[in-house]
């Protein structure tokens, strides 16, 4: 079998020559396999009808192997010949011919340099890309925290206005103004709770000397 890749020739049928005529090959030989059974069935029917006969089956398949492996040698030497034929002749494409879905190569050559360079160039595109798509993910992480936090300051705030609202009916006066005067108010409790505490760890010190 051929080993040249014939990349052009699979592009254009869709399948390479070789994987054709390896086909090809195969169906002939299993063709040539079935054929020599017929006629080995063919030939112990008639040998059987013959009165006396000694050769026997065995002798016959050895016959048949024989015969067999004489007409696959025979077939292997046609064969390659066949396709030496097929893939010049047949399954070629000429170096001269370009296919309809590469003429746009034929209107916008490009050396090897130039290739390069765009290749290069789309490396880059592609790692800009890339990070531009994290750069996104990131910020929509973000936006996403900050629609958390802004739920939350709103349950705080909505939170006040309905401690607002008690003071109100209770008449409690100003909700912010109580909220003050009750933070200055528990620091004052603690100041005073702080200096019950020194005085009666003194007054324990002092009981204990």
């Amino acid at each position: 079998m051929s080993v040249d890749p014939m990349v052009y020739e699979t592009q254009f049928f869709g399948f390479t020559p070789q994987t054709c005529m390896l086909r090809i090959y195969i169906a002939f030989q299993d063709y040539l396999f079935e054929m020599m059974l017929v006629v080995e069935g063919v030939m112990l029917k008639k040998l059987d009808g013959i009165p006396g006969c000694k050769i026997s089956p065995s002798e016959i398949r050895k016959c048949t192997e024989k015969f067999l492996l004489f007409m696959k040698e025979h077939f292997d030497k046609l064969f390659a010949k066949m396709e030496d034929v097929l893939l010049q002749l047949v399954l070629n494409i000429p170096k001269n011919v370009l296919l309809p879905e590469d003429k746009v190569q034929e209107q916008y050559p490009c050396s090897k340099e130039e290739f390069q360079a765009l290749q290069d160039e789309l490396r880059q595109l592609q790692q800009q890309y890339r990070e531009e798509v994290a750069v996104e993910q990131a910020l929509q992480t973000e936006l996403e925290e900050q629609k958390v936090v802004k739920a939350e300051l709103e349950k705080i705030l909505q939170c006040f206005d309905e401690l607002e609202n008690i003071c109100r009916v209770h008449g409690a006066g100003n909700f912010k103004e109580s909220f003050a005067l009750l933070t200055q108010s528990s620091k004052k409790l603690q100041d005073v709770l702080k200096d019950v505490e020194e005085k009666s760890k003194k007054l324990k010190l002092h009981d204990q000397l």
